[in-house]
């Protein structure tokens, strides 16, 4: 029984992989699939009219109002990929994992046959299209992420390893693009996508629990078809208060744990940590980096056929470059998650040596990961901002590993950083706000085409600038932490 278990966990872990790699985040390759619909002349009318204003024809190679339009699909399902993380997960933690899988294979099956039977003349499909897709694949992703709770302690390393599959995913739209110039059409790439609803299906009722997977895992546990989830619910709550129990413990040390006497602590609301200073500045740190990303994926076409001077060859060639790191994101997220631990560990152990916070001292393995994925942006930044095409390939390097950094960081901080018993609302809170800040690629975009008469150059010396404030968050931490460490009895 305990073998045929393990076949079973096996089994979810390698196809979740597979999912989130094949399906989850296929949003971000979307410069190889602007490259293919610029083929197929979507939204290009826009670019007839704008050659009948200004009687100059040449400008149809780079077309500021089609690629204003493709700007404006990305921007739109990008946002609903954070703004929608919060509602999401409200389906999955009330409906379930079954449900929750359900609403995502519609959505996700729905978006695909929408894109497979949209040509030029129905372009404007792709704003409901790519925006359910987009949703699909967050719920996908959430649902997949208790996985780990299957494998006990090599859980963080498989959360890591399927946020960066979820980056990786972008690829898929390279093969898409490879697959069209071998001749395979558009309409039936989507089509077999659309097919493998049915691989989604089988995987949900054989492979997925029907609630959800409980940490601590208790003994005996099983899932599946044959498995009976309804009356472990009593099971579950009673190991759900374990764990918290358990996460509460873990940061916090033997000084801390008993109050004093007299020294009552007192609870702090949701609201307190959403209004501190702890929080603003790591939604500060999460937007500005993640606003950089979206708008250079959202632009790229655009970027890659100005330095190109409209060479469809060249701008092919880079398009493909800058898919196949993106596949590299699930190799770079695991060792952030890697460097945390080993930090944490020795941080804590320090603690314990010198009698000093062992909250404090977790929170500060957090400070390495926060400055690394500044620098990282940083980098990142620089090269994007510098106008010389064999450049671009040190930015998508910097890109991906940046990326693949930044999302399994800021779920990590919070999880230090904050109660356990918050971590859901204010995961959803702060993607959803730093959501609202990525609808700013739009303007900056339209401002670069229109004002700026397509010179990035003083937009782009601005965003670095404010890249440079996102280092005062990893500061800020490590400063606070080294004032709890040296004075354990306020922490």
């Amino acid at each position: 029984m305990q073998g045929k278990n393990l076949l079973l966990r096996v089994a979810t872990l390698l196809t979740g992989l597979l999912e989130c790699l094949g399906f989850a985040g296929v949003l971000f390759g979307w410069a190889s699939l602007v490259f293919v619909f610029k083929t197929e002349h979507y939204f290009e009318e826009l670019c007839e009219s704008q050659a009948n204003l200004t009687g100059n024809v040449t400008e149809q190679a780079d077309c500021k109002a089609q690629d204003e339009r493709f700007s404006l699909i990305f921007t739109l399902a990008s946002f609903m990929n954070n703004f929608m993380t919060f509602p999401t997960g409200y389906i999955f933690d009330r409906f379930k994992t079954t449900v929750a899988r359900l609403i995502a294979i519609f959505l996700y099956t729905s978006a695909t046959l929408t894109i497979a039977f949209t040509s030029a003349d129905s372009a404007p499909l792709l704003f409901l299209a790519m925006p359910m897709l987009t949703v699909g694949g967050i719920l996908f992703l959430i649902t997949n992420l208790q996985i780990g709770n299957l494998f006990g302690k090599h859980r963080s390393t498989i959360i890591t390893l399927y946020n960066g599959a979820f980056d990786s995913s972008s690829s898929v739209f390279l093969i898409i693009k490879l697959l069209y110039e071998q001749g395979i059409s558009l309409k039936a790439s989507f089509i077999f996508i659309s097919v493998c609803s049915a691989w989604h299906v089988g995987r949900t009722f054989l492979l997925m629990p029907r609630g959800h997977v409980p940490y601590p895992l208790p003994p005996n546990y099983s899932y599946g078809l044959c498995s009976e989830d309804g009356p472990r619910e009593a099971e579950e709550s009673n190991t759900e208060s374990r764990r918290l129990e358990l996460k509460s413990k873990e940061f916090v040390s033997p000084k801390e744990e008993i109050p004093g006497p007299g020294k009552q602590r007192e609870p702090h609301s949701f609201w307190s940590y959403v209004f501190s200073q702890r929080f603003a500045w790591h939604l500060m740190w999460l937007s500005v980096i993640q606003l950089w990303h979206y708008l250079f994926i959202g632009t790229l076409n655009s970027l890659l056929t100005n330095l190109a001077s409209g060479d469809r060859v060249l701008v092919s060639t880079y398009t493909n470059a800058f898919a196949i790191t993106q596949f590299f994101g699930v190799l770079c997220a695991p060792w952030n998650g890697l460097l945390m631990d080993r930090l944490k560990q020795k941080y804590q152990e320090e603690a314990r040596m010198t009698g000093s916070s062992a909250s404090a001292a977790a929170l500060r393995s957090a400070v390495p990961s926060l400055a690394l994925t500044s620098l990282l942006c940083l980098g990142f930044a620089i090269c994007a901002s510098v106008p010389v095409l064999p450049l671009q390939y040190a930015t998508f390097a910097l890109q991906v590993i940046s990326r693949s950094f930044l999302y399994g960081g800021n779920a990590a901080f919070l999880t230090l950083a904050f109660p356990s018993e918050h971590f859901g609302k204010l995961f959803g809170l702060v993607m959803a706000l730093s959501a609202i800040v990525s609808l700013l690629q739009f303007p900056i975009f339209t401002l670069i085409k229109g004002p700026l008469q397509n010179d990035p150059f003083y937009v782009n010396v601005l965003l670095v600038l404010v890249t440079l404030l996102t280092f005062v968050h990893p500061f800020l931490v490590y400063r606070e932490c080294r004032r709890k460490e040296s004075s354990p009895e306020v922490a």
